[in-house]
């Protein structure tokens, strides 16, 4: 069945956001190390980017590694590191080729400086390409990225920048990690764990939530298919009455 031609066109979510987990519980039913999990998982990333630039979405940003998972054993992170830069070097034509801009955020300050390098090379490459925003999450938290907000609005305010006053959502997102990216619209996770896990809390306010039992090394462009038509069958409503989406002009 050719999922991609049912999605219509015109209710596509503009910015799918992803928590690629399962990586571990993959490789332990296949009698494997955790890293083996993850370097399968690099399939699903190629997958998942192709799907979304040809059902259209705009940004796509995927939770690659969140600051809690510094706590992790050394030599799993060590090997995380390594294969996101291996990976950038082998899909960096890619990226160019289908026109795909590569940003990433997170507090960067442990970042080992190789990957930094790498990471900074393919985003200059690709700085100018729109047709899809591939957005990193790397050593990202939100609870983080808000304090980490709230202490620059404050710095504006003590130098006279800001007025209180002028604080509104606006002034928030601006200040986030994301402020170049429009709110999320669907949020996919795999594994079937239902968390959030400190994941763009503030962007995923009006965010549809799709939890699939999928492990993360087999999830497929169809599974994002279906992920945007089950979101395209969902009411959308904003905090309004569902009469009030099906006939605006007569409530």
């Amino acid at each position: 069945m050719d999922l991609l031609s049912q999605i219509n066109s015109e209710k596509v979510p503009h910015h799918v956001a992803v928590i690629m987990d399962g990586n571990g519980r993959w490789a332990k039913q296949k009698g494997k190390p955790r890293v083996f999990g993850h370097k399968n998982g690099v399939k699903a990333v190629r997958e998942t980017i192709n799907a979304a630039g040809n059902a259209g979405v705009k940004a796509l940003t995927l939770y690659a590694f969140s600051t809690e998972n510094w706590n992790r054993p050394k030599a799993e992170v060590k090997t995380l590191m390594g294969l996101l830069l291996t990976s950038l070097k082998k899909e960096a034509k890619e990226l160019i080729k289908n026109n795909i801009k590569l940003q990433v955020i997170g507090n960067h300050e442990n970042i080992p400086t190789s990957v930094l390098n790498g990471l900074n090379k393919v985003i200059e490459q690709t700085k100018n390409n729109d047709a899809l925003t591939l957005t990193i999450a790397l050593s990202y938290g939100s609870r983080e990225e808000i304090v980490n907000s709230f202490k620059n609005i404050s710095k504006k305010i003590v130098n006279k920048q800001l007025e209180i006053e002028e604080i509104d959502e606006n002034i928030i997102n601006n200040h986030l990690y994301t402020f170049t990216l429009p709110d999320v619209d669907l949020m996919i996770r795999t594994s079937g764990e239902k968390r959030i896990s400190n994941f763009l809390l503030w962007q995923i306010a009006y965010a549809e939530l799709h939890f699939t039992n999928v492990l993360w090394p087999d999830f497929t462009k169809n599974d994002f298919y279906n992920a945007i038509l089950e979101y395209q069958n969902r009411e959308r409503r904003f905090g309004k009455t569902g009469e009030q989406i099906e006939k605006p002009n007569e409530i």
